[in-house]
């Protein structure tokens, strides 16, 4: 299905279970793909914290939010966007295109980052399912509809009942500290 022939929305009106799904992990490596190759670098989510996700869900592409938690010492960093929330769209899956062996979270944080952020703590709230993993036969077919979720994941957030997840207590605050009952371990 041509990515202009999908809704420009998913989801209803409000998160509905199971979500809002709540992950957390420290970023690592992945196969490097998504930055070199398509055009949108992913964060990887190291598997023990996909269990919960991938028992509630199916494989496909999602939408939500996402903190990079950096470190305070990255002198390049601007201080506001060290613990900032930011749209995110996730993949769930095999990636059939490249034949992956394992089931992987890739979420791609719609901004900008100066940096790589390897070994840092990530947390995301998964609020809605964009459309099944697909198999494709060019590269370009891919990237067409990587671009599309996007877009439809930017739209689906715009609404007022999944903007008031960006300030969610799974998240930490804005000042660097974290909120009782969400220390990092």
């Amino acid at each position: 299905m041509s990515p202009t022939a999908r809704p420009l929305i998913a989801g209803s009106d409000s998160p509905l279970p199971p979500f809002p799904i709540p992950l957390a992990g420290i970023v690592q490596k992945g196969y490097g793909r998504g930055g070199k190759e398509l055009g949108c670098p992913t964060a990887n989510l190291p598997d023990e914290s996909i269990k919960f996700m991938n028992s509630l869900a199916k494989t496909g592409v999602y939408y939500g939010y996402a903190q990079v938690i950096l470190p305070t010492n990255q002198g390049s960093v601007p201080r506001n966007e060290n613990t900032k929330v930011w749209p995110m769209v996730m993949s769930l899956g095999w990636n059939p295109f490249y034949k992956n062996e394992r089931l992987t979270a890739e979420v791609h944080i719609m901004h900008e980052f100066q940096e790589d952020f390897y070994g840092c703590e990530m947390r995301a709230l998964v609020l809605g399912y964009i459309r099944p993993e697909l198999d494709y036969t060019t590269r370009e077919a891919l990237i067409e509809d990587i671009e599309f979720d996007k877009k439809v994941a930017l739209n689906s957030l715009e609404r007022p009942n999944y903007q008031k997840f960006a300030t969610d207590h799974h998240f930490v605050i804005e000042n660097g500290l974290l909120l009782k009952g969400h220390e990092t371990k």
